[in-house]
């Protein structure tokens, strides 16, 4: 199985899951990645792992079809089984989720539907649960489909807020579970033990 990754900064989640498949830990091969940001974190991650990385931005492509053309010109190009949203702060677009479909994965870090949708990502994310008192929060890994946040649910795992939490402090320990879950997920969909029925997910034992 081959993996594409998107991402906009760091590309933590890249690295984590690309080095579980390096290693054989996952049999899948961690084939590309494309980033929107000039000189993001996750190009010199993907340097040191060898791993192609390519800078495509939307403002370059006078039209989206165009945009989405490139893109699933370097997705066919590596012969694309899977791809993993990993910060990817652009909507993807409808023409790349159509040609994929049930293949394209997004890591969440929130239990969704709550504090999800358009301009929650990052900080934000955690300064909403801190605000609104919540006693868990966790990680959600979901299929993505035309809209932000809303594809069916592959798998959650919850996080304690703990007293005298910040965003920071909250963030650090939603990013090891982040860094853990991706990759279980990824393994799941190599062993083929996902299965899709009206519109909901079903994880084979």
């Amino acid at each position: 199985m081959n993996l594409a990754f998107f991402a906009s900064g760091s590309g933590s989640n890249f690295e984590a899951v690309a080095k579980r498949c390096q290693s054989g830990e996952i049999a899948a091969s961690a084939s590309v990645v494309i980033c929107n940001v000039p000189g993001a974190e996750v190009f010199h991650r993907a340097e040191r792992l060898t791993i192609p990385c390519y800078l495509v931005q939307r403002e370059d492509f006078r039209e989206g079809k165009d945009f989405a053309a490139r893109l699933l010109e370097i997705l066919r190009s590596y012969q694309i089984d899977l791809i993993l949203l990993a910060g990817y702060l652009r909507k993807l677009p409808g023409a790349v989720v159509r040609a994929f479909p049930n293949r394209v994965l997004n890591i969440h870090p929130a239990l969704l539907p709550a504090f999800g949708g358009k301009g929650m990502y990052g900080r934000r994310v955690h300064e909403a649960v801190l605000a609104a008192r919540c006693r868990t929060t966790g990680v959600t890994v979901h299929l993505v489909d035309e809209e932000y946040d809303r594809g069916p649910t592959v798998v959650q795992r919850t996080v304690e807020v703990q007293e005298g939490d910040t965003p920071e402090t909250l963030a650090a320990r939603v990013l090891e579970v982040e860094h853990q879950i991706y990759g279980d997920v990824v393994k799941l969909f190599v062993q083929n033990r996902v299965r899709f029925e009206e519109g909901r997910v079903r994880i084979l034992e």
